[in-house]
């Protein structure tokens, strides 16, 4: 048995060492500014040689600016070396662009975002959103921010998001191509 656990550890070693100049994506859903638990973390990046707990602390360090919010964050693994990046979705930029103040999450659930955005904010957020849309346009890009804000629950320059989306599509309001 001893021989047995011997080549499982070599074969093991082998397959965490690899090739240095590959590269590894980890994505993660995370809520910003916190230390995610570390056993979340093992499972996907223990096998790549690397610690639990000083990528929980990177990805802390990275998320300070979306305290509070669920965002997705991108880990790009090479050389047994984690660079982490947030890949913010729709509606965390939506909701960070409403400028609600931090909260506590483990006391106040449930929140309402009744704020009111601008519309160069939604066209600011469709720019950032454009390379992962599937919208031809940027104005369709804009469309589906406008959407998500509706689901959020926030106004576009103090009008129902729908009443928005339909003066876009008959023409009164004028988003520019790029």
């Amino acid at each position: 048995t001893l021989f047995r656990s011997k080549q499982w550890y070599q074969r093991r070693v082998a397959i965490t060492a690899g090739d240095p100049q590959a590269v590894n994506y980890v994505y993660l859903k995370v809520v910003g500014g916190e230390v995610g638990a570390t056993s979340s973390l093992a499972p996907k990046i223990g096998p790549l040689g690397l610690s639990p707990k000083k990528v929980g602390d990177d990805i802390a360090k990275a998320t300070q600016g979306w305290k509070g919010l669920r965002i997705t964050v991108e880990l790009k693994i090479q050389n047994r070396q984690a660079s982490v990046s947030v890949v913010p979705s729709a509606s965390s930029l939506v909701i960070k662009a409403l400028k609600e103040p931090t909260r506590d999450r483990k006391k106040v659930k449930n929140i309402a975002h009744s704020g009111n955005i601008t519309m160069d904010d939604v066209i600011e957020i469709a720019r950032t959103m454009r390379t992962r849309s599937g919208a031809k346009h940027l104005s369709g890009t804009c469309k589906e921010i406008i959407g998500t804000a509706q689901s959020v629950g926030c106004t576009v320059d103090g009008q129902p998001p729908h009443d928005v989306i339909e003066s876009i599509q008959s023409g009164d309001i004028e988003i520019p191509e790029e």
